[in-house]
Order: structure tokens, then sequence, then C-alpha cells
């Protein structure tokens, strides 16, 4: 899966998921050993934001690892919890996922 915006932040928990944030307002949740994605959220901006103050600067987990903590474009700072509804049913992962290593040249 391709990052096409600039990426502003990255954190890391203790269960090995790495968030994403950046300039569009999108957090990716991967999985750091494999690389998988297995989530997307657009975060709202706060009303009466421009679509363009939709940008996450900042991302860090509580202590608890449990909780994700964003400041973001639109003057506001944002807490995460786990959704706990979600199931393997609900959130069903690729079983056919593979990390694809390619000779690039930047």
């Amino acid at each position: 899966m391709c990052i096409r915006d600039s990426v502003n932040t990255v954190a890391v928990n203790t269960d090995n998921v790495l968030v994403s944030g950046g300039d569009n307002g999108i957090l990716k949740f991967w999985d750091w050993k494999s690389g998988y994605n297995f989530q997307t959220i657009h975060s709202k901006p706060q009303p009466g934001s421009i679509s363009s103050e939709a940008g996450i600067f900042s991302a860090i987990y509580d202590k608890s690892q449990m909780r994700l903590i964003t400041a973001e474009c639109d003057k506001t700072i944002k807490i995460w919890k786990e959704d706990e509804t979600a199931t393997p049913e609900t959130h069903p992962i690729d079983p056919d996922f593979r990390v694809a290593f390619e000779n690039q040249r930047f």
C-alpha cells in the first residue's frame, strides 16, 4: 500500500501497532511486523474548519498503550480508543497479504 500524501507523524505501541498521520487527515493503522495496513480512519475536522485544516501534526500513545492522542491542524486534540466491539468478522485481515519488496531507486 502506498502513501501519497505527506506523513507528519508515526507512533508505535507495545502491541506492534504503528499509526501514521498526515496532511490529508487520514490515520492509517499498520501491523509493524508484517507491514499490513489493517485500518484507515478519516479524522473529521472541527465544525467551521476548512478542508485544508484536516492535517494531523502529532500522534502518541498514552501510558496504557490503548489510547491514541492526536494534535491536529484544526487546533484540536483528539483521544482515540480501541473499538471494543471489533471482531475478526467485522475487521477481517487478508490472509494472502505478503510484503512485496522491490528494488526501487529514489
